[in-house]
């Protein structure tokens, strides 16, 4: 039976750059389930449609073509067959990304193709509610946080490494406004599910997160659900 790892938190925990390691120790395939939101955004955008525009985004979802693969355990995601893994990290898709996903028919789709991967391989898979809503039987949930500051920091430094434009407050706005976006959404929202463990990394270096995970995955059954 396919194996699976949950890792949840808010916008700029650092969940992607974590569960990549993770997955890279234990050849587990890593998804990345926010470059999906991502991806929905940018047909949004690309379409001008309002990533606020409930009805619109319900007709769009209809023929929207998304496919992931998988080659040296990095992701790459296309939208109509075009590769947009680097397109869907700018600062106005991550936005576009966040009001998608409020809505029923978006999260609904994405879950599903979700649940079909997970299905057939051994994953690591991070976002905001897969312990909680996607993969509730995984065999480790982990919760990761940091706080708004830190975060900030590092998806600036993120975007600057990038060559993309980035100001670091409105980077922290950003991520302010997102928290607030996706833990009030009424289906699926960001929550901390009841069964996982929470590791605030905002003093932590990658490496001592990567660690900390690998140790309860290896010891689950003997975990405690606080750090």
């Amino acid at each position: 039976m396919p194996r699976s790892i949950a890792i949840d938190g808010p916008a700029g925990a650092g969940k992607s750059t974590i569960a990549k390691k993770v997955s890279q120790k234990l050849g587990f395939i890593y998804l990345d389930t926010g470059a999906m939101y991502r991806t929905v955004a940018l047909k949004a955008i690309k379409t001008g449609i309002d990533t606020k525009n409930h009805q619109e985004l319900a007709i769009m979802m209809d023929k929207l073509d998304i496919s992931i693969s998988h080659e040296n355990n990095l992701q790459k995601i296309f939208l109509d067959g075009e590769d947009v893994s680097e397109a869907i990290r700018t600062p106005q898709v991550s936005v576009g990304a966040s009001n998608v996903a409020v809505f029923p028919e978006v999260r609904l789709k994405m879950v599903d193709l979700q649940r079909k991967i997970a299905s057939g391989i051994d994953v690591v898979m991070d976002g905001r509610d897969i312990g909680s809503y996607v993969l509730p039987a995984a065999e480790l949930k982990i919760f990761l946080t940091a706080s708004v500051d830190e975060r900030a920091r590092r998806r600036y430094e993120e975007l600057v490494q990038k060559g993309q434009p980035a100001n670091l407050e409105a980077v922290r706005d950003d991520i302010i406004f997102r928290d607030k976006n996706d833990s009030s959404r009424a289906l699926a929202p960001l929550v901390k599910a009841a069964d996982a463990i929470e590791i605030d990394s905002t003093i932590l270096t990658i490496d001592e997160v990567v660690e900390k995970i690998l140790y309860f995955y290896k010891n689950y059954a003997n975990i405690n659900n606080s750090l």
